[in-house]
Parts: C-alpha cells; sequence; structure tokens
C-alpha cells in the first residue's frame, strides 16, 4: 500500500456552548492512504463532519490534543497563509450544500477555486487554460452544455455537480467529502456517487463521510465513528 497521505494522530476536540465543555472527538487515530477512498460512517453527531473540518484545516484539534498531518507535517504549526494554500491547492471540498454563488454561472462557480488561487477573478477565467479545463470537468459530469446557466436554473443534482467540478478545478490531491448526496434523493444520490466513483477510478484520494452503510459500502475502505471514537466498522 502507498505512504499515507493523511494521518490523523491522537486527536482530541471539545467545543464550548455556554458553560458546558462538549466533547466531539476523543482521541482519534487513522490513517488515509494515496489513491484510497476511505468512508467516515457515524451517526449524527458522531464527529464525522469536526473530523473533516480538521483534515481540511477549516479546525484545530485541542492545544496540545493530536495532531493532523499532511506528508508528515502537522499542519496546524502552519502559518494562517500555509493554511491558505493547502485549503486551496491540496484539499477540494465537497459539501452537503452546494454553496454555489448565485450570482455566477456554472462555468464561473466551477472556475472558482482557480480563480481564488490567482487572486484575480475577472482575469482569471479569461484565460482560455482555465476556461478550457472547467469545461472539461463540466462536460465529463454531463453539464457541458449548461455552462452558461445560473445555479437556480439547475436542478439539485446538477448543482452539485458543479459543486464536485470545483472542488476539482485545482486538481486537489485530496477531496474531502461532507454527506455529499444527503440532500438529494436516492436516484440523484445513485448519480453523484457513480461521479465521485468515476472520479476515484482515476486515481483520486477521498474522504467521504456518511451516516448511510449503503454510501459507505461504496468507499475502498470504512472506519465508524462512535461518541468521537473509531468503533469496529
Amino acid at each position: 500500500m502507498s505512504q499515507p497521505i493523511l494521518q490523523v494522530r491522537a486527536v482530541h476536540k471539545t467545543y464550548r456552548l455556554g458553560r458546558v465543555d462538549v466533547p466531539v472527538l476523543r482521541g482519534l487515530d487513522f490513517d488515509v492512504h494515496e489513491g484510497e477512498w476511505v468512508a467516515v460512517l457515524g451517526a449524527s453527531g458522531s464527529g464525522k463532519s469536526t473530523l473533516l473540518h480538521l483534515c481540511g484545516a477549516l479546525d484545530r484539534p485541542d492545544r496540545n490534543a493530536g495532531a493532523i498531518l499532511y506528508r508528515d507535517q502537522n499542519i496546524n504549526l502552519w502559518s494562517a497563509s500555509a493554511k491558505d494554500r493547502y485549503r486551496n491547492t491540496v484539499v477540494g471540498f465537497v459539501f452537503q450544500f452546494y454553496h454555489l454563488l448565485p450570482e455566477m454561472n456554472v462555468l464561473e462557480n466551477t472556475a472558482l477555486a482557480a480563480m481564488v488561487r490567482h487572486g484575480r477573478v475577472g482575469y482569471t477565467l479569461r484565460r482560455r487554460p482555465l476556461q478550457y479545463h472547467a469545461r472539461e470537468l463540466l462536460d465529463a459530469f454531463g453539464l457541458g452544455e449548461r455552462w452558461r446557466h445560473k445555479p437556480a436554473e439547475l436542478s439539485g443534482g446538477e448543482r452539485q455537480r458543479v459543486a464536485i467540478a470545483r472542488a476539482l478545478m485545482n486538481q486537489p490531491e485530496l477531496l474531502l467529502a461532507d454527506e455529499p448526496t444527503g440532500n438529494l434523493d436516492a436516484a440523484t444520490g445513485s448519480q453523484i456517487l457513480d461521479v465521485i466513483a468515476r472520479t476515484h477510478a482515476r486515481g483520486q484520494t477521498i474522504v467521504m463521510v456518511t451516516h448511510d452503510r449503503a454510501i459507505a459500502d461504496r468507499a475502498d475502505r470504512t472506519v465508524r465513528l462512535a461518541a468521537g471514537r473509531l468503533a469496529p466498522a
């Protein structure tokens, strides 16, 4: 097996609600290997989304309570700018809710990560290589004829496909998907999983959280969270 691209080591995460400390993760360890599709299975409140946010540097573990390692580097020791680069170039995010910008068309939403990376939104989209890559992704996801449409003109499944294309725009090493079918009906959700499976077949490393065993079974490997700890899958 390949070397781990991501390592979670003895991670604890606690949130403060009023005067009460609420532990969410309680000493978590697991690895994600390059090219692997890992499903994180668990009930609501088990810590799945928190784990994904930690892996994506959207949050950090409790002080002196574990580490998230990307290629053996502790991302929580990085500067804010280094974390920004990690989120924009190494990681692609797909959420249950699509988070598409309503004023932008499908092509612009797809290219958004590249626009942010280059720091010049209007100028960047006029660059032909980026336009070509965005159109290529949309074609691959069956949206080649929809690139001029706004999100409000799309179905839920189409919006989620745009969100996946956007997440892949910068060719991330790691795709983090948080309940990507949770806002969709069963048939549309199955189509989205097919899109994710095709992406994985091309070598994409994926960590996907879900509460649904049938969805988790599409992955190479499943880990299960219960009360903030790993439990038998």
